[in-house]
């Protein structure tokens, strides 16, 4: 076992007796809901980070479950050390509503009936997905998520996160993504539907006392990996190699190594998945649309999102291509919203964020330990009050080591900000008082932004320092031009990178 991994691990179970309302207006309930739990909750409840699966996925995303021969989905990215690290962040994975590993969907029992749901499940969206997922973080005593992260389906519900929590999540992951399915991508699921439903094994969805409809699902399941490889990583993989001998058949059996492989990956799926789950999942991956069926703009979704956003893509992913991730990010920054775009150099296709955990890591990493103001701002920047006389004023810049103090009301609440330049033209002038000299329309920061946030305010309105204010308005200190200069060039260690000597 690696021993980065975070060992043996069980799924557990939620149970939410009550009913919830769905996006189609339809109330459903109650629900169970799998999950899984890595690292440590800390004091204050504020590193808990939501992993979402792709399509297919469950919530053993990371670690061992007893007898298994291998990990978890995304074990090589969760765990101490590893880009969500478990030493720092208490990682929650759970299984999407609808989906067939451990929470509820279509072959669950209906406890008004006995029997499974088949297609009496009614059809659920990723927005039904994100208010479960609230539920089970409401059960843990999870208010805040320090970040949301996923690939694929699971990056629509990191999007959604972000929309219709604003205010509880802080970081956002979306990886391998869009904002809304293109009519390519929903004709590709549609064909795949098709496939399971033209199983006659399939019988309408009531096949749970009979033979599923395997072929269907083995048909559906191998057109979907077509979508998630790319051309030049099957001609790596694969080439034109023959997969018996060195001559054709001549006939209709499988000739190629490709072919097989498909087979052999549709089979080995349709022996573990559900297909009506299939159905409702692609359904739910289509209705998904941010747009509102281009009513509206992604730009208009994204306005009240309040978390900081790294937009990852894949080079040679051609079911989420590299555009419709630089549209999100398009969106995002047409609302000042904070956005780092990346993508994963890679011939993979989209399976991509499975396969290159380094540079995954790299980027992720980075992002979710990126420098604060807070750990970085000067808490012991003197503060005048806008009552104060010109010549205090002067007497507290000339006797402090700052060139830019800010102003408080009563209640230590910022009023403006007052610099050297303006205390001297003050006393130029025979000004008496602060307030025709002292700015009051002020740009501020907050303890909890990222730096690069500040670097761009600093920009953006040519200013030099910036007062740090909680919530409130209350003055908790100041960040300078400088400090970050200082921070750039290495000359201030990055706050937990410093060096501790021992006595």
């Amino acid at each position: 076992m690696d021993e980065n991994s975070v060992g043996k691990v069980e799924t557990k179970k939620f149970h939410y007796d009550d009913e919830i309302e769905l996006e189609s207006g339809k109330k459903f309930g109650p629900i169970d809901v799998a999950y899984e739990t890595y690292g440590e909750l800390n004091q204050d409840k504020s590193n808990a980070i939501l992993i979402c699966h792709s399509l297919t996925g469950g919530a053993h995303a990371a670690g061992w479950h007893e007898g298994d021969d291998k990990p978890g989905w995304w074990d090589n990215m969760i765990g101490p050390g590893k880009a969500f690290d478990t030493e720092k962040y208490f990682v929650v994975s759970s299984n999407a509503l609808g989906s067939c590993k451990g929470t509820t969907g279509p072959s669950s029992i209906d406890p008004e009936t006995d029997e499974p749901y088949g297609l009496d499940f009614p059809v659920i969206t990723i927005q039904d997905m994100v208010t479960v997922q609230r539920l089970l973080l409401d059960h843990l005593g999870v208010d805040q998520l320090f970040a949301v992260a996923g690939g694929s389906l699971g990056g629509m519900q990191a999007l959604q996160w972000a929309i219709s929590h604003p205010r509880n999540v802080k970081f956002v992951i979306p990886i391998a993504t869009t904002g809304h399915s293109t009519p390519q991508q929903i004709a590709l699921d549609e064909v795949r539907r098709r496939a399971i439903m033209s199983d006659p094994r399939w019988n309408g969805g009531e096949y749970y006392e009979d033979e599923p409809p395997k072929d269907g699902l083995r048909l559906a399941r191998m057109i979907g990996h077509i979508t998630y490889l790319s051309d030049t990583s099957m001609k790596e993989k694969f080439g034109r190699k023959l997969q018996d001998g060195k001559k054709f058949n001549f006939d209709f059996q499988v000739d190629f190594e490709v072919e097989n492989y498909l087979h052999y990956k549709g089979g080995s799926f349709a022996e573990r998945f559900d297909a009506n789950s299939y159905l409702y999942l692609t359904k739910a991956v289509d209705y998904f649309d941010l747009t509102d069926g281009g009513n509206g703009s992604l730009a208009n979704s994204f306005s009240e999102v309040e978390a900081n956003f790294l937009v990852i893509s894949i080079t040679s992913d051609w079911l989420y291509p590299p555009y419709q991730s630089k549209e999100i990010v398009k969106a995002l920054e047409s609302n000042d919203v904070d956005v780092t775009y990346s993508e994963i150099n890679s011939t993979y296709g989209h399976d991509a964020f499975f396969l290159e955990p380094g540079q995954l890591h790299h980027m992720v990493a980075n992002f979710l330990s990126q420098v604060l103001v807070r750990d970085v701002m000067q808490n012991d920047v003197p503060v005048i009050h806008k009552n104060t006389s010109i010549k205090r004023a002067s007497e507290c810049i000339i006797n402090s080591e700052f060139t830019h103090i800010p102003v408080v009301e009563d209640g230590d609440k910022l009023a403006g900000i007052l610099t050297a330049w303006d205390v001297a033209n003050a006393v130029a002038n025979d000004f008496e008082s602060l307030a025709p000299i002292m700015t009051t329309d002020v740009i501020t920061a907050l303890p909890e932004e990222p730096i690069k946030k500040i670097t761009n305010k600093i920009n953006r309105y040519n200013i030099s320092a910036l007062p740090v204010v909680d919530k409130t308005q209350k003055v908790l200190g100041i960040i300078t031009s400088d400090s970050i200069t200082q921070l750039v060039q290495g000359q201030q260690p990055i706050p937990g990178t410093e060096e501790v000597k021992e006595e």
